[in-house]
């Protein structure tokens, strides 16, 4: 099964980022025919400077290599490296009616957060339907916010095969109903925009005053602790299984530690998952030239494939 999804050259990773997307797409490449790009042609509606954009891109490629997508299981590639994405994306936009992208909740939820409206934001769901489609793609992982785009997609494509044939092959969304919201800091939803997230490759002292931050109670050291609803159990226990999660539980309840002995403990938790990760990111930064020939084989790969879909829009419509 075809399996595509896309990445946001946005900055830094966190913890959120990890647990919500990057290791359910790494699970993926095991089982299905995974392709996964850096979509910098979507950042463009809220990059505004190119240095910073070029330099997201290349770190997301990095991270990513570095925290287990393998180019031998995973077709791994850059956006802007398959133009032909924005030759349908043109064409799609014939087909899609304006009440669709007025609808989309994505488009409004960003103006009323203060990105500027223009164009390419309002149009993003056409591309994302032209990521989609020129690949043939059956299903696509999104988080729940995103459904509608993909709906949209098979709305575009439904109607462009009703006049043409079945070019295009129609996706089906895939959410992970499992991952739960990863709490930052302060015990809100992790994310860069509020400040409170633990980022993934810290150094070990930046990483342990970061986990020191989190809010916890004013429980005493000596009396039991509540497990439950605690910022610091919350997050360690995404990295415990069942019977790990009872021990901790139990240390909480014995009251001989306090919520500063958790944080500490919480950081070696994040270090020790991380440690291969943080040895291959090293090897990648010290080997750029191998970064850079995983992607141009990836965009190779997925272009052979968006060409052959190209050939058969253009006789279809006549270009």
């Amino acid at each position: 099964m075809r399996v595509l999804t896309g990445i946001q050259a946005s900055g830094k990773l966190h913890i959120g980022n990890y647990f919500g997307a990057m290791k359910p797409m790494i699970e993926l490449q095991e089982e299905h025919e995974l392709f996964t790009f850096i979509a910098n042609y979507h950042s463009l509606t809220t990059s505004k400077d190119a240095a910073t954009l070029k330099q997201y891109t290349i770190d997301a490629a990095v991270d990513y290599l570095s925290l287990g997508i393998d180019p031998n299981k995973t077709t791994f590639w850059v956006q802007s490296d398959m133009p032909e994405v924005l030759e349908l994306y043109w064409i799609l936009s014939k087909f899609t009616p304006m009440g669709l992208l007025e609808r989309a909740h994505s488009y409004k939820d960003k103006v009323a957060k203060g990105i500027t409206a223009n164009h390419a934001l309002f149009s993003y769901p056409v591309l994302m339907a032209a990521d989609i489609l020129i690949l043939d793609t059956q299903k696509v992982p999104v988080g729940k916010d995103q459904i509608q785009h993909v709906e949209m997609t098979r709305d575009i494509a439904i109607k462009f095969n009703n006049e043409y044939g079945d070019i295009f092959t129609l996706p089906e969304h895939v959410v992970e109903e499992n991952v739960a919201t990863i709490p930052g800091i302060d015990g809100q939803k992790m994310s860069k925009s509020y400040g409170n997230a633990i980022d993934l490759f810290m150094d070990e002292k930046p990483l342990q005053k970061r986990c020191n931050k989190i809010v916890s109670s004013s429980t005493p050291l000596g009396e039991p602790l509540e497990y439950d609803g605690d910022h610091i159990y919350n997050l360690a226990s995404l990295f415990l299984d069942s019977e790990q999660k009872l021990e901790l539980q139990e240390r909480y309840r014995r009251g001989k530690e306090g919520y500063g002995h958790f944080k500490k403990y919480l950081k070696e938790l994040i270090w020790e998952e991380l440690g291969e990760a943080r040895e291959k990111r090293a090897y990648y930064l010290d080997h750029m030239d191998e970064v850079n020939d995983i992607l141009a084989h990836g965009a190779k790969k997925a272009r052979n494939i968006a060409s052959l879909k190209m050939e058969k829009v253009r006789d279809a419509i006549g270009l």
